[in-house]
């Protein structure tokens, strides 16, 4: 992907490593993950690389998308793992726009939208039911991925399957139709799932997840490590072919783009540039 050699990238990490005075992966036989150290690292790094590109933009943007307001839809997925960045890169570019943000459901936000009552939302693209009415490009693609308490038998697997823990406790999480993509993963693997609790929560998944109650199937966007408890998560690929979590910007099809919503995109953008997507 990065068409380099593996020996490059290797030697970049230690390097990287050493110059941070800290360990910011941790290895193991399928690969490694970030530390609590690199994960810290990596958002620096994401505002740095932000910063870099808004500054040539805020000299580029035309006069008309530096003042007025911009309504914004939001789900509450996207509100939680997406927007306080982009918020506040837009802030320090555009202080002069005012944005409105309106969070609802993703059904009640594409009404919002076709009514011209919003000029554009960061929703769950793939789930989109309006895609004639709508126009939409997507910022970020976050795998599923499964969530486990730290001292988990499945945690020394080479590979884990949706057959490996069809019989585990589950945690289904509901929040912006997340339960129904993953039950459909279950039914195309001709498997049902032991879901034993649902909740809208993320932060009750991490926590439940992380004191042993069961596992839970969700985006890598939402994964962190620790719970709001202290405990601690980890978080595996699974060997099955697993659909996106697809987040992009939305407005509606056929309506004049505002140069605000112009520039909010190209603000989009660069945040997607700087997570490296």
């Amino acid at each position: 992907m990065l068409g380099v050699a593996q020996s490059t990238v290797t030697g970049a990490v230690k390097a990287l490593e050493a110059e941070a005075g800290t360990a910011l992966f941790e290895r193991h036989a399928r690969g490694m993950v970030p530390t609590e150290a690199g994960w810290t690292f990596l958002r620096h790094a994401e505002r740095i690389l932000a910063a870099v590109s808004e500054a040539g933009r805020a000299l580029r943007e035309a006069p008309e998308a530096e003042a007025g307001s911009l309504d914004l839809g939001v789900s509450s997925m996207v509100s939680g793992y997406f927007l306080a960045d982009l918020l506040a890169r837009h802030r320090r570019v555009f202080p002069q726009v005012q944005v409105r943000v309106h969070e609802d459901s993703r059904a009640y936000i594409e009404h919002l939208l076709i009514g011209g009552e919003l000029d554009a939302a960061l929703l769950l693209v793939s789930h989109l039911e309006n895609r004639q009415a709508l126009e939409w490009e997507i910022l970020e693609r976050s795998p599923l991925v499964l969530w486990l308490p730290a001292s988990h038998r499945l945690l020394g697997h080479e590979a884990i399957g949706l057959a490996d823990i069809a019989a585990e406790p589950l945690i289904a999480l509901t929040a912006d139709e997340l339960a129904r993509t993953i039950e459909n993963c279950w039914r195309r693997a001709g498997l049902t799932a032991n879901i034993v609790l649902r909740t809208g929560s993320v932060e009750a998944v991490r926590s439940l997840v992380a004191t042993g109650a069961g596992l839970a199937v969700l985006p890598l966007m939402a994964f962190r490590r620790w719970s709001l408890e202290g405990d601690r998560l980890e978080a595996r690929q699974l060997a099955d072919p697993l659909p996106t979590v697809d987040v992009g910007l939305v407005w509606r099809k056929g309506s004049l783009v505002s140069p605000r919503v112009h520039a909010f995109l190209a603000l989009c953008r660069g945040h997607r540039t700087a997570r490296g997507r």
